[in-house]
């Protein structure tokens, strides 16, 4: 298990007084489903009302957290939309996105942080992640479903991840919980985590107690840090 701090990543985000106390909890970054067909999708208007209530608004400043906006199989234009009404400072490309498209968007945007989340069924999914390291800033591996691009609640088999080592850092997803994310941690490397069904009563709704449960859980081993 690593001992150094841990990138939290808390996803799905819906709500403005959520966001703030998963925020002021200890998340590094919290995410924003921008994929019109999800039950957690909000609008780049919505984002932009939840960003507003982070701290530290009494200052008139950003939150020094991430902000990252989630797409599947979006159009350049739509993302760069998304990304400035709704003062995000990163992308994560959820779909079937090439790595010439991964290019086109860092040209395009290249302030803002690109993260490729690859999901994992077999050992060629795994080798694909090496064709996007060259234009992404980081990799988020997750569970595969059929129907589903994220946010199943399935989980990934750990051990085949035991000696993943991209030239970017990575997030493990995937049907993470405070009950077994220790777990986890304790069979793969990853740079930082990310959870969304599992700190929920439902899709979008944060279950706060969950959320806390996961920090004390990390304070055991991890102090959470920006991966940037």
């Amino acid at each position: 298990m690593k001992t150094s701090a841990l990138r939290v990543k808390i996803c799905g985000i819906m709500d403005p007084a959520q966001g703030r106390a998963i925020a002021q909890m200890g998340a590094t970054a919290l995410g924003f489903i921008c994929a019109p067909r999800s039950p957690r999708y909000v609008t780049p208007e919505q984002i932009a009302g939840i960003v507003a209530a982070l701290p530290p608004r009494a200052t008139g400043e950003i939150w020094s957290g991430d902000r990252i906006g989630v797409f599947v199989d979006a159009d350049i234009a739509t993302m760069i939309h998304t990304a400035t009404v709704g003062q995000l400072s990163g992308i994560q490309l959820h779909g079937q996105e090439s790595p010439a498209l991964c290019q086109q968007l860092r040209h395009q945007l290249p302030t803002v942080e690109l993260i490729k989340a690859l999901r994992i069924r077999t050992a060629e999914d795994l080798a694909l992640a090496q064709t996007f390291e060259p234009w992404v800033d980081a990799l988020l591996l997750d569970a595969y479903d059929p129907a589903l691009a994220g946010g199943t609640g399935k989980t990934l088999d750990w051990r085949s991840l035991q000696h993943f080592r991209p030239r970017c850092p990575w997030l493990l997803a995937g049907g993470l919980t405070p009950e077994n994310v220790l777990t986890a941690l304790a069979t793969v490397q990853p740079d930082g985590i990310d959870l969304s069904s599992g700190v929920e009563r439902s899709p979008g709704n944060k279950d706060l107690v969950r959320v806390q449960r996961l920090f004390d859980q990390l304070q055991l081993t991890h102090a959470p840090r920006e991966l940037r």
